[in-house]
């Protein structure tokens, strides 16, 4: 199971689970603020806040919250500029993370990223040093109980680019320009689609052999996404059956 489909599935369960809601939503909002922002405050004409306004909607955010939020973007109501940033590192063990951030302030920013490596064992990288191992793509999470040949062949002729087991659910691939499209012809079939986003994929996997080496990861994951400015974090770890299995 490869790192960045078993991160999404343990984000969907926390999603609904955790005590850290709050946060949460504080994160989806200021990522509709900056797609309203740059591309206009219409979905239908904006492909990336279409893509963060369903993202938002999938963990329930209050929708009067979503346009609150656009129209603080578009000059409506007073709100923040946020800077988009990627930082780049390794985690314990040689594992390739990305992490992005929105904020307000890039040396706080990066002083909170810098400090979480540091205490987690990782260590940051140079600008370009990790980028280059990932691909950008879009991915839904469809409910586990749909049938694995029915799934296959709805999101092949819908236009996907994979299918595979993600813990409880399916993840389907997609380029990012047909994410949209995607989502909205497995619903019409009937599929019911757990969430869906733009994430980065990583085109070589490291696998992580045992549960301990692989907490240290997650722990560290979990550390940078606790930082308010964090949006989302990805690596190019892969985690086997038995180890997933050792950590559930």
């Amino acid at each position: 199971m490869s790192g960045h489909s078993k991160w999404a599935t343990i984000k969907h369960k926390k999603g609904a689970t955790d005590a850290k809601r709050a946060k949460v939503f504080a994160k989806l909002i200021r990522q509709v603020e900056v797609a309203a922002r740059e591309g206009g405050p219409d979905p239908e004409m904006n492909p990336s806040l279409r893509t963060m306004y369903q993202k938002a909607r999938d963990s329930s955010v209050p929708l009067d919250t979503i346009e609150k939020a656009i129209k603080r973007a578009t000059g409506g109501l007073d709100g923040v500029n946020y800077e988009q940033i990627t930082y780049e590192g390794y985690a314990p063990g040689g594992v390739a993370l990305l992490i992005e951030v929105l904020t307000d302030n890039r040396n706080r920013s990066g002083s909170d990223v810098r400090s979480v490596f540091t205490k987690r064992g990782g260590s940051m990288a140079e600008p370009g040093a990790v980028a280059w191992q990932f691909d950008r793509k879009g991915s839904l999470l469809v409910d586990g109980g749909a049938d694995e040949d029915e799934l296959m062949m709805a999101a092949i002729e819908a236009g996907a680019e994979d299918i595979v087991r993600a813990g409880e659910a399916w993840q389907v691939s997609t380029a990012p320009t047909d994410l949209h499209s995607v989502r909205t012809q497995l619903e019409e079939g009937g599929f019911k689609v757990l969430e869906g986003d733009l994430t980065m994929v990583a085109q070589n996997l490291v696998p992580i052999e045992d549960a301990g080496s692989a907490k240290k990861v997650l722990d560290l994951l979990d550390a940078l996404e606790d930082i308010d400015d964090v949006q989302d974090v990805y690596g190019n770890f892969d985690l086997s059956d038995e180890v997933v299995a050792q950590l559930d």
